[in-house]
């Protein structure tokens, strides 16, 4: 018993513990950490080296290194306050997202998301591509081979166009950049942006006019660094980093991690799949055509700057020949059934963990509601209702259990009570009491460990929905992905785990009692820092769970009543005498036996008890007292 005291002790204390260095975080976050500072960061950014093919990805045949030197010519050589070097801007706009295309390098330095608000601002598309000194994410594309642009090269914009806007009745948008024309070699980068859609075509046209043949590949990749989005919250951990898919390997995450330990694993060369870059709600990925040959790279280039991407093979250029090589690129939420329609494996993005099996008919089943309702507060009301309803018999059957421990606990109280000195005769009269009433000790447990896989994964369902961001339920609460402002839902929550702790048998270890009188509280401070979804899925999960048990519960400790009076009139009956006769004659032979034992008493304390002789120290019978007219005369 001890032992488990000490055992409780100090898991309810490493709770506290963690809760209390999480809550600080919460309250004063770390500042972000530098990515790059000084001129020496900085010439890692404009020196990282080109992507380099395997030995099965050869550039060319000349034997030669194809690196390139690093800097752009014609551009801003100033690293405030931006870490990139700088060149023209090409503003894009569309239904979906607002894009700024840098002319150095002809990189996608920023784009936001025109539907999903930014968490400081909600007048602001959240950026999910930027080139900012504390955070950043860029893509990033070229051409591998001599005289070839690349990421490093200056381009032009083909129009003269600085900003681009999809007008009505057009469904597409292209922006055409000039890389200079090297050795007859002349490429155009074209960046093709769709109506409805978060993805976006980056092409590249190459045209030989030079006197031999090419044969270049082309790289397409993710630059950014491993600080978590603004606004995530330390209570609700998501992933983020690269993530890689192919037929052969399935889903895979590719660990910043590991890329800085070096030991990241994940497939390289395959014809099919995707690589992207994940965080919470939100991705980026390269798309490249299926069973096309493509070679997969992730790794570290400097202090907290990581790349992911592939290298695809061009093809052959003859002199005087155009080729195209075009790849798509998406950058925006996490919705699973668009995210299906784009790639196979893509919707796995969104991280369920080990219950993907369970969470995505939850969501689907979740989806389906909110057709209905509109409401998505609403739709995890009726999504938590159908679930206790799927788990009503074993619920049910829990609660029952729970109930039969209620009723039986002052006798259960009694033996070990009587009991106290002897630990295994206590155990031994307890085990016989549950077979004599016929109750399992573990029945009110199993049937509740059998859903919480299914509980879990509604948990992680709610938590990795992007749909839920910025989603309003009712009154004050208008973004489901947030705590609750005014901890209203959290301070409910807690209300209903008391309630429930009520309902349920009391422990019998002391400290075991005390322990669950604190964990309503505990657990609901830990709500305060969940999104108010969650919140709301586990408070009608404990409503309906209290109005379940409170209704067994009473059915049984009215049904334990009732039998327990019928037992006790069948003993009154089984005790009653047979007949009034017998009845009469019972006070009769009372008087009698009593009389007879006076007689004895006087008789005996007449005498002293020493003056008696050693042979007559024999029970003295008493006779009866007879009528006082038959009784002889005595002599004198």
């Amino acid at each position: 018993m001890e032992t488990k005291k000490l055992v409780l002790l100090i898991i309810f204390s490493s709770s506290l513990l963690f809760l209390w260095d999480a809550w600080q975080k919460e309250l004063n976050p770390p500042p972000a950490s530098k990515v790059m500072t000084g001129t020496t960061d900085a010439a890692n950014q404009r020196h990282d080296p080109l992507p380099v093919p395997g030995d099965g990805f050869t550039a060319s045949t000349d034997g030669k290194d194809h690196s390139i030197a690093a800097g752009i010519e014609g551009v801003n050589s100033s690293i405030t306050p931006n870490l990139f070097l700088t060149g023209e801007k090409v503003t894009v706009k569309t239904d979906m997202i607002v894009a700024e295309i840098d002319t150095a390098g002809g990189d996608i330095r920023q784009l936001g998301l025109l539907k999903h608000p930014s968490r400081e601002d909600k007048d602001k598309p959240y950026e999910l591509l930027l080139d900012k000194s504390a955070r950043f994410q860029v893509a990033q594309s070229g051409l591998i081979g001599d005289n070839l642009p690349n990421h490093k090269t200056k381009f032009t914009v083909d129009s003269n166009q600085y900003n681009y806007e999809l007008e009505t009745g057009r469904d597409t948008l292209k922006v055409r950049l000039l890389a200079p024309e090297t050795n007859g070699m002349q490429v155009v980068k074209i960046f093709t942006f769709h109506r409805g859609s978060y993805v976006i075509d980056v092409e590249f046209e190459i045209v030989n006019e030079s006197d031999s043949t090419i044969m270049p590949f082309s790289y397409f990749q993710m630059l950014r660094d491993s600080n978590e989005p603004a606004g995530t919250s330390s209570m609700v951990q998501s992933y983020t980093g690269a993530a890689i898919y192919t037929e052969s390997e399935k889903f895979q995450k590719i660990k910043f991690a590991d890329l800085d330990k070096n030991k990241a694993e994940f497939p390289t060369n395959a014809d099919n799949g995707w690589i992207a870059m994940l965080e919470h709600y939100f991705l980026t990925a390269w798309l490249p055509k299926q069973n096309t040959p493509r070679e997969y790279y992730a790794k570290r280039l400097a202090p907290n700057q990581y790349s992911a991407g592939i290298i695809t093979p061009v093809g052959a250029i003859d002199s005087g020949q155009t080729k195209n090589i075009s790849i798509p690129f998406y950058a925006g939420p996490q919705e699973q059934d668009k995210l299906a329609e784009l790639a196979p494996g893509l919707e796995l993005t969104v991280d369920y963990g080990w219950l993907t099996v369970l969470a995505v008919p939850l969501f689907k089943l979740l989806s389906f509601y909110h057709g209905w309702t509109d409401n998505w507060g609403a739709s995890i009301i009726l999504l938590t209702l159908t679930v206790k309803l799927l788990f009503f018999p074993l619920s049910a059957a829990g609660y029952r259990s729970m109930a039969k421990l209620r009723v039986v606990t002052p006798k259960l109280q009694r033996i070990r009570e009587q009991y106290a000195s002897d630990r295994q005769r206590m155990h031994q009269a307890m085990m016989e009491f549950y077979k004599e009433e016929k109750i399992n000790p573990m029945g009110g447990c199993l049937p509740i460990l059998v859903q919480i896989p299914v509980f879990i994964a509604l948990f992680w369902t709610l938590m990795a929905a992007v749909e839920l961001r910025y989603a309003p339920f009712v009154l004050w609460i208008t973004d489901m992905s947030v705590p609750d402002p005014y901890y209203v839902l959290p301070v409910i929550m807690g209300i209903s785990m008391w309630i429930q702790s009520k309902l349920s048998p009391p422990p019998a270890d002391p400290i075991q009692a005390k322990v669950m009188q604190i964990m309503p509280l505990a657990f609901s401070v830990f709500f305060f820092f969940f999104p108010s979804g969650l919140v709301l899925y586990s408070l009608c999960n404990n409503i309906l769970s209290i109005a379940q048990q409170w209704q067994i519960t009473r059915m049984y400790e009215n049904k334990y009543g009732e039998s327990n009076n019928k037992d006790k009139s069948k003993k009154k009956i089984k005790n009653k005498p047979e007949s009034t006769s017998e009845k009469n004659a019972l006070p009769l032979l009372k008087d009698t036996e009593n009389a007879e034992q006076s007689v004895v008493t006087t008789e005996t304390s007449d005498k002293p008890q020493a003056q008696l002789p050693a042979a007559n120290n024999k029970k003295v019978v008493a006779k009866p007292k007879g009528n006082p007219a038959s009784r002889k005369p005595k002599k004198r």
